[in-house]
């Protein structure tokens, strides 16, 4: 199942980018642009984790470093059934967590560095549990590829307003696009693209919840962990390219109102309601 949302995540994504190559240069564009998605397309499933650490900044960390890491990662895969993934620290005081990957062999898991700091050990195991429960359930692809394509799009509408605003758009007799279309597609692709980021992340959630407590084996360390990482983030700002938010296990830019209007995650409120129902 989730093979067939990847596929259709990139059909949609592609369509935008080509509608964005329309607008702005018409047939040519469109053409210019579609091969651009194909492009997109192949980098974003083979390179889906090398993309996601990148936008992170995040860094590998060794066994030796992170004992504690290893080893409650090592336990919690094996509960799982799945293979050792390869571990990041991120480098940003608020408290967060994110995993990657195009399948389990291939597989990463990070944290930040003002995770390991605020977390007892039920919370941490809660914290791993979800982001193996998202590498087991195979949806951590589509969110690298969401990303992946939401950055892409994001970054060509903003060049496409300024060459607008600059006066660079024209009306073009041989198909190029013009210039209202130019400036309406700078604004409508973006907001395109994070609709498409919130309904895959909000559903996708939900589901790493529920598996990720039985990975575990109670919900209670990852019911105390979302509410600790819910009031760090909206008082611990993240540098973070808003294309990558959806990856993490709560919203790291929560506590920036305009982000807060297109939250890409489930309230924390209802994921802890729904850990409390389950019944392990």
């Amino acid at each position: 199942m989730n093979n067939f949302k990847v596929w259709l995540l990139m059909g949609i994504l592609s369509v935008i980018l080509v509608l964005i190559g329309g607008a702005v240069g018409g047939s040519n564009g469109a053409a210019l642009f579609f091969l651009i998605s194909l492009g997109m397309n192949f980098f974003s499933y083979y390179y889906s984790d090398k993309i996601a650490i990148k936008m992170t900044g995040s860094r590998p960390v060794s066994k030796e470093e992170a004992p504690e890491l290893y080893n409650i990662i090592e336990r919690l895969t094996e509960r799982a059934g799945l293979p050792m993934p390869r571990l990041y620290i991120t480098p940003s005081p608020q408290p967060n967590a994110f995993a990657t990957g195009r399948n389990p062999e291939h597989s990463a898991v990070a944290v930040t560095e003002g995770l390991l700091k605020i977390l007892d050990r039920s919370e941490l195991e809660g914290v791993l549990s979800h982001e193996l429960a998202h590498i087991k359930n195979r949806d951590v692809l589509v969110g690298t590829v969401a990303a992946a394509f939401a950055g892409a799009i994001t970054m060509i509408a903003n060049i496409i307003q300024w060459g607008a605003i600059l006066g660079m758009g024209r009306d073009d007799e041989e198909g190029g696009g013009s210039f209202l279309g130019s400036i309406l597609m700078a604004f409508i692709a973006p907001i395109a693209a994070m609709l498409i980021q919130m309904a895959i992340s909000r559903s996708r959630e939900y589901q790493a919840d529920d598996t990720g407590a039985r990975i575990a084996g109670s919900p209670g360390g990852l019911s105390n962990a979302l509410q600790k990482l819910e009031y760090a983030a909206g008082r611990i700002p993240m540098q973070l390219n808003p294309a990558a938010s959806h990856l993490f296990i709560v919203n790291p830019l929560s506590g920036e109102s305009i982000a807060r209007l297109f939250s890409t995650h489930p309230p924390v409120s209802e994921r802890v309601k729904r850990l409390g129902e389950i019944k392990i």
